[in-house]
């Protein structure tokens, strides 16, 4: 937005694993496991000799199922967890020398499903000392694991998945040398992947000679063709057979010279159902290569997004690679620590006078500072600040974060206000607006209003868009969230307020959207398109209709008595000793109101001493080497730039940025990755695409994961994406969400339509926000804005989203440039393909302004399977400005909005 606005017993469990009869000499039937055979990769490298390996594990195995039998060459007995699969189980071998080796393979045998969930590689030269070369997923047995040549005399595999429906067991563990490899397995080698046994298939119409399997064939006398003109929507896809590591792909039309594809995405799934964008591209010859980030999937999908006539589509051979490498860790760097110099603590006994003079220095420079460099954490140590007569009254810019240091927030007083203003355009008094009010928060404490004068005498201004949350903030006094004594129009355009009490009047006003979360609310004034209440004692009533928004329509008024699964942000606080602690509130479902409400807030409490706190200095091998040891993240104010993916391996990780820390990807990395590990939570972060496409910038646990973490779900809270803005980025989707049970609340995925590199389709190139793989994701206060394809895709099942809001892209350059089909108009804001049965969607949003005076047209704003068990409630769309519009809300149903209709146009009920 801008101007514009299981468990089974032991013996049960043992009989389930697969078993043969297999004929003896004497023609009696034996029963055997089943062993697998091994993968390419393994049969074109060198395996070590297994004399004088001594195994061990931390599990408590019987002796018939020992570590040792994964070394003994006895394919007749196995290792075995003896358990269900948990976190932080172990295997290790001590090869009684130092050894090089690059490759491990991990085999069940006829156990099938007790292959490890997901694991890391450690090796160690004493035994004591591990580093991680190696983390990696499992669909199926067996396992290989490819990485950079290692000597060391310690291997040890250690689980960072549970599963509750398997045991681990492994009939043959074996390491390998050579340096290079094929495919194999469901962890891949390096170079070029070997394409035995892999299907391929297409939605195209090909006849026999022209059939999709001639790309993967290895014969370049034929081809894959489309038979028909390029257009939106065809695709050609590959089953690798299991799940395989990869990073570039290349495209070879052949003699067929003028038949490349000229707009496509590459796409990846481990289940052929839930695929999601890792680049997107646009080609001018022939081959054609895409590089992204490395990937773990078995199914590769080349979909067209653009139309070429009158050539069709060829492909003589698809070629996969794998040239990613991985490198050995440093030691992990000392915990704890200084918050650094943007980073400013008050205290009671400081004067009124000595803190307005810090904290209004720093709002004057950052008032207007929109893009800049400069980020602010200011702390409030326990306390009272300010009185009736001498007020603590401040304004909050950009990249300011306010917090009180309390547990609860009634242990910080502000006698005062903490404002945020409209910004003025050049000084006109016409031209005032609070829509680009961005990227700045206050959290944590309590404001008694006072000291405000004259237009807005006993309130406090928070005049705000998005990425601007409020969050455990207990106001007595008025609360307005729009500026109307400054200028006009005074257009707002947020919100997000979270686990807090407002105990007097709260004025919309100009608001053209908000939504407010287990708050207590001592009255709300009005609605413009789209209010959204979640678990808010004294909110408004429901009341959204068909004519919500309209003159003489009903407010538009969505209000659910209670959220069903939250988890409130993890926050620090210093305790009665004065230390620095971090509090990580519990899970709660069916919430209502405040977390601190009747008393502390649930949950528990994390020493600063287990984080390694962020800094200028901080090497991306360095920040990996504290998160292999099990330490937390603290990411102090600042920009960082990294050429290589921060790797979260364990579970219950905590990653907090003050100040709006940003990290950049500078190489087409992925910023930050989450194994599939429960209990992750990444908060208080912008992520910024940089220079090179990014598959991704957040990617959070893995797709095609089983596991369910209901109880300790992984959580994104006030985490905010840009592509573009602040500098000239390009990603294919910005925020993947593989994990199961995970919990999004206030998140803001922006395709910048200001600043650097906006303002044109080829600037700032981005397909999609957010694409949710994961099973029953909740998310309360998603915003997805200006993407170039679709916006979000929402693949999971069981998921439910509490408020979404959305704009279109604004610079589409003509209507063939934007078409999800040959036949549909634009691209949808949310899309959920057909295989999704269960969903629920409460207040959701989109909006339009094309401006480049072509009249351009989205054929829908939300396209959803027509299923009753996929709902969704109070679904509008508004034209804002330009041409064109969108011509239905949701599949076809919804008036259209238009220059002569600018709605909203409201959906009540769908499906």
């Amino acid at each position: 937005m801008t101007r514009r606005r299981r468990l089974v017993g032991a013996a049960t469990r043992r009989a389930a694993h697969y078993l043969v009869a297999t004929a003896t000499a004497c023609g009696l039937v034996s029963l055997a496991p089943v062993l697998a055979a091994s993968p390419a990769s393994a049969a074109t490298q060198t395996a070590l000799s297994e004399t004088g390996w001594v195994a061990t594990s931390n599990t408590n195995s019987s002796s018939g199922d020992a570590p040792q039998n994964a070394v003994s060459g006895n394919t007749g007995a196995r290792f075995s967890s003896d358990a269900d699969q948990a976190s932080g189980m172990w295997w290790q071998v001590n090869l009684g020398s130092a050894q090089s080796f690059d490759q491990i393979e991990m085999d069940s045998g006829g156990y099938a499903g007790d292959y490890a969930r997901g694991y890391e590689v450690e090796v160690s030269s004493d035994g004591t000392n591990f580093t991680t070369v190696y983390t990696g997923t499992g669909t199926s047995s067996p396992e290989t694991a490819t990485f950079t040549t290692q000597t060391a005399q310690y291997i040890r595999v250690q689980l960072t998945t549970g599963v509750s429906t398997n045991w681990w067991s492994m009939v043959n563990f074996t390491a390998y040398t050579s340096g290079s490899s094929g495919s194999g397995g469901s962890g891949g080698g390096t170079g070029q992947l070997a394409e035995t046994g892999w299907t391929a298939s297409s939605n195209t119409n090909s006849p026999a000679g022209d059939a999709p399997q001639n790309a993967v064939s290895g014969n370049t006398g034929a081809r894959f063709s489309s038979e028909a003109a390029q257009a939106p929507g065809v695709w050609w896809q590959v089953d690798m057979g299991s799940a395989q590591t990869f990073n570039k792909v290349e495209l070879d039309s052949g003699g067929n010279t003028g038949d490349y594809a000229r707009g496509y995405d590459v796409e990846v799934s481990n289940d052929g159902t839930k695929f999601t964008p890792v680049y997107f591209g646009t080609g001018t010859a022939s081959p054609e290569t895409a590089t992204f980030s490395t990937q773990s999937a078995r199914y590769i999908r080349i979909l067209l997004t653009a139309s070429a006539s009158p050539n069709w589509w060829s492909l003589t051979n698809v070629t996969v690679y794998n040239t990613s490498a991985s490198s050995t860790l440093p030691a992990a760097p000392a915990t704890g620590g200084s918050l650094g110099s943007n980073v400013y603590v008050f205290t009671p006994s400081e004067s009124v006078s000595s803190i307005l003079s810090t904290v209004n220095t720093i709002s004057n420079a950052q008032a207007g500072n929109q893009f800049g460099s400069q980020r602010y954490e200011l702390l409030f140590e326990p306390g009272t600040y300010g009185s009736s007569s001498n007020p603590l009254v401040f304004t909050v810019g950009y990249y300011e974060s306010v917090a009180g240091l309390g547990q609860n927030p009634g242990q910080v007083v502000i006698n005062g206000a903490i404002n945020s203003y409209n910004q003025c355009n050049g000084g006109v008094q016409t031209e005032c607006y609070a829509t680009d009010n961005f990227w700045r928060s206050v959290s944590n404490l309590t404001i008694n209003v006072t000291g405000m004068t004259g237009c807005f005498s006993g309130t406090d201004v928070w005049a705000v868009s998005q990425a601007a949350p409020m969050r455990r903030v207990d106001i007595n006094g008025n609360l307005t969230l729009m500026d109307y004594c400054d200028g006009s129009p005074d257009w707002a355009s947020g919100g997000f307020i979270a686990d807090s009490k407002l105990g007097s009047t709260v004025t919309n006003g100009s608001q053209q959207q908000f939504f407010v979360r287990d708050t207590d609310i001592g009255s709300w004034s009005n609605g413009v398109w789209n209010q959204v209440f979640c678990g808010d004692p004294g909110a408004p009533a429901q009341s959204f209709s068909s004519t919500s928004g309209l003159s003489g329509g009903t407010a538009p008024y969505t209000t659910l008595a209670s959220c069903a699964k939250t988890q409130e942000e993890p926050y620090l606080y210093t305790d009665s000793s004065g230390n620095y602690n971090v509090f990580v509130p519990s899970a709660a479902s069916n919430s209502n109101g405040p977390s601190w409400a009747n008393g502390n807030t649930a949950g528990s409490s994390l020493s600063l001493s287990t984080f390694y706190v962020v800094n200028s200095s901080s090497t991306v091998d360095q920040i990996n080497a504290a998160l292999a040891a099990g330490d937390n993240l603290l990411f102090t104010p600042g920009v960082y730039q990294y050429a290589s993916t921060i790797q979260v391996t364990h579970a219950n990780t905590k990653i907090l940025g003050l100040g709006f820390a940003t990290i950049i990807p500078t190489a087409g990395n992925i910023a930050l990755s989450v194994a599939d590990v429960p209990g992750v939570n990444v908060s208080g972060l912008i992520f910024d695409a940089g220079p090179t496409q990014s598959s991704a910038l957040l990617q959070l646990g893995v797709e095609g994961s089983s596991a369910n973490n209901a109880s300790n779900p992984d959580s994104v809270d006030d985490v905010f994406f840009r592509v573009g803005g602040a500098e000239a980025g390009t990603v294919a989707t910005a925020f993947v969400d593989n994990a199961n049970d995970s919990l999004i609340d206030d998140v803001w995925s922006w395709r910048a339509d200001h600043g650097a590199g906006a303002g044109g389709w080829t600037g700032d190139q981005s397909a999609t926000g957010l694409a949710v793989n994961g099973d029953r994701v909740e998310a309360t206060g998603l915003a997805v804005e200006h993407y170039q394809q679709y916006e979000t895709i929402w693949n999971g099942q069981g998921g439910q989203v509490v408020f979404f809001q959305n704009e279109n892209p604004y610079e589409v350059p003509s209507q063939a440039a934007w078409m999800s089909s040959a036949t549909q108009d634009g691209y949808p804001a949310f899309y959920m393909p057909n295989s999704v049965t269960t969903f629920s969607g409460y207040g959701m949003g989109s909006y339009s302004y094309f401006s480049q005076g072509v009249a351009i047209e989205n054929a829908m704003a939300f396209q959803v399977p027509q299923t009753s068990g996929v709902q969704f409630n109070d679904t509008l769309t508004v034209f804002l400005n330009g041409s064109g519009g969108i011509q239905s809300v949701i599949d076809g149903t919804g008036a259209a909005v238009s220059p002569s209709f600018g709605g909203p146009s409201d959906v009540v009920t769908f499906n």
